[in-house]
């Protein structure tokens, strides 16, 4: 997560620009009849948020302005789809700012890194291994839930250096050359805690994950020979 302070006018509203169409976008796209008739959706949604909210305030705060978290937005997504992912993210960004953990003006920004690209990294990977229609458990366990959340955390990190770097007003330390060491300590907890946590659903409530199909990927195989 990134300050205010540390972000330029350009960025901060650069950061809106974007935020704002996807947030938009998810709103008409979000399944409002199936959430209102379906109570076990609804108290998904509210959980989740809640969730987030618990998750992204175990972080470590910088002097610099800057804090990291983990994201949890790569088995948000397989769990509500990508509509409600992003609605839930941000409800979570608003429980923030109501705690005074978030800056309205950087809400863009953060929205983009910490919602929109893992949402995105998350749905395209989805979307791929449904195509491909494997019927190995573990490619979507590894494929939906590790990868994309180490692609997600990998990218986020490096698109806020960029950022930062762009706009020239957080100095940067001179040991950056030094920083691809440090990357998995920030990867691998991202992909593990995600992975585990699409693991367990898979494991104990696979109905609850909308992009998992338990049809193909539970069914027996001396089932699909006997057809």
């Amino acid at each position: 997560m990134i300050a205010a302070a540390l972000l330029s006018p350009a960025s901060l509203w650069s950061g809106w620009l974007l935020y704002l169409p996807a947030l938009l976008w998810a709103l008409w796209r979000a399944p409002w009849l199936e959430l209102c008739s379906d109570l076990r959706r609804q108290h998904l949604l509210c959980g989740t948020a809640f969730a987030l909210v618990l998750l992204w305030l175990v972080r470590r705060d910088f002097d610099s302005g800057l804090s990291y978290h983990l994201i949890g937005m790569t088995a948000v997504t397989l769990l509500l789809d990508w509509p409600l992912a992003i609605l839930a993210g941000f409800a979570a960004q608003l429980g923030l700012l109501a705690l005074g953990r978030q800056e309205l003006a950087a809400l863009g920004v953060n929205g983009v890194l910490l919602v929109l690209l893992p949402v995105l990294i998350t749905e395209a990977c989805a979307l791929r291994v449904e195509r491909a229609q494997p019927r190995n458990l573990f490619v979507y366990i590894f494929c939906c839930g590790f990868f994309p959340a180490a692609l997600a955390a990998l990218l986020c990190v490096l698109f806020g250096l960029g950022v930062l770097w762009v706009d020239g007003l957080y100095p940067m330390p001179h040991w950056l050359g030094d920083f691809v060491g440090y990357l998995w300590l920030v990867v691998f907890p991202e992909a593990f805690t995600n992975g585990m946590v699409v693991t367990a659903l898979v494991v104990f409530c696979p109905d609850w994950l909308e992009t998992f199909n338990r049809t193909r990927y539970l069914s027996a195989p001396w089932k699909d020979d006997e057809r």
